[in-house]
């Protein structure tokens, strides 16, 4: 039985049960094992792995990371071992520490997104699967594959058939229109959304006249971009019936509470963990030291539960 003053952080994303809301987003938290000696895995909601493929990728040359004010840039390119280096090297002490994980990956074609997602499905531990289509830094995309709703869809219908776990999609905010992008990827089978990557950005070495980061634009995220982010979860809340899953900007237990009062079920915490890396868990606190001060015994009470707002 729980405490009188315990608060139930316990939440669910369609199918997926997490014993709180709070997940470490992918690319930000390596494969998680980097952390076991600093954070208790199973004590986060989930662990979100670095975007995994088919076979290995290097990534974009550096300099591929930069701070800006409020944030930072990243062109990284989705580098990442590979997903049968990730079933054999990382996903069995993932397992074996209790984590629930969250599978990103990504392909160069909807065939290989499907063939990724295949051999990722069922493997013990993976709790869901997160479509990444848009990476902002992928230049063999041709542009980010998630700005435009029926190339989305395809791809998702290319996956859904193969796979037996939740399948959530990762959008895009550098779309005019994220509701017809989300609505496209319900239709075709998606499960959950996560919402939102990063924004395109620039930074600019005026000694050098060029581009901070080797590639030249990059993905910006960090607290910057937490506006936006929060408009496009109440936006997606609205707009289609599966959950939205928040990500943007938070650093703190009432960032991730707002995101639920916008209508997310959880949150995926990214750039805080590379000043903090024990900002997942920290979080979880502050969420229910919030709940506590505020008489809401359950987290699933603040759900969805912005008043005054009309439409977005």
């Amino acid at each position: 039985m729980r405490a009188a003053s315990a608060v139930d952080l316990e939440v669910t994303i369609g199918a997926v049960r997490l014993p709180n809301p709070v997940i470490a987003a992918a690319g930000t938290f390596g494969y998680g094992t980097e952390f076991a000696g600093l954070v208790d895995l199973a004590s986060i909601g989930a662990i979100g792995v670095k975007g995994l493929s088919l076979a290995p990728a290097l990534g974009k040359p550096p300099p591929r990371l930069v701070e800006t004010p409020g944030g930072m840039l990243n062109a990284i390119g989705l580098q990442n071992i590979g997903v049968e280096a990730f079933l054999r090297d990382r996903l069995p002490a993932l397992h074996a520490a209790g984590a629930r994980v969250i599978a990103n990956f990504w392909g160069d074609s909807a065939e290989e997104f499907a063939a990724c997602a295949a051999r990722l499905d069922g493997a013990p531990g993976i709790v869901a699967l997160e479509l990444n289509a848009s990476s902002p830094n992928r230049p063999e995309w041709g542009g980010i594959l998630a700005t435009d709703p029926g190339e989305l869809a395809a791809i998702v219908r290319a996956v859904r058939p193969g796979v037996r776990l939740p399948l959530w999609v990762k959008l895009s905010p550098n779309v005019g229109d994220v509701a017809a992008v989300g609505r496209a990827a319900e239709a075709a089978g998606a499960d959950a959304l996560s919402a939102i990557n990063t924004l395109r950005g620039l930074a600019i070495d005026l000694e050098g006249r060029r581009p901070r980061l080797a590639s030249g634009s990059g993905g910006l995220s960090g607290p910057a971009i937490k506006p936006v982010a929060l408009y496009m979860v109440r936006t997606l809340a609205e707009a289609v019936r599966i959950p939205v899953v928040g990500i943007g900007g938070i650093r703190s237990g009432e960032d991730a509470l707002e995101f639920l009062c916008a209508g997310a079920r959880a949150v995926q915490v990214g750039t805080a963990t590379f000043y903090d890396p024990r900002a997942p868990v920290r979080i979880v606190g502050e969420i229910a030291a919030w709940c506590r001060t505020h008489g809401v015994r359950a987290v699933s009470d603040v759900i969805g539960s912005l008043r005054g707002a009309g439409r977005v």
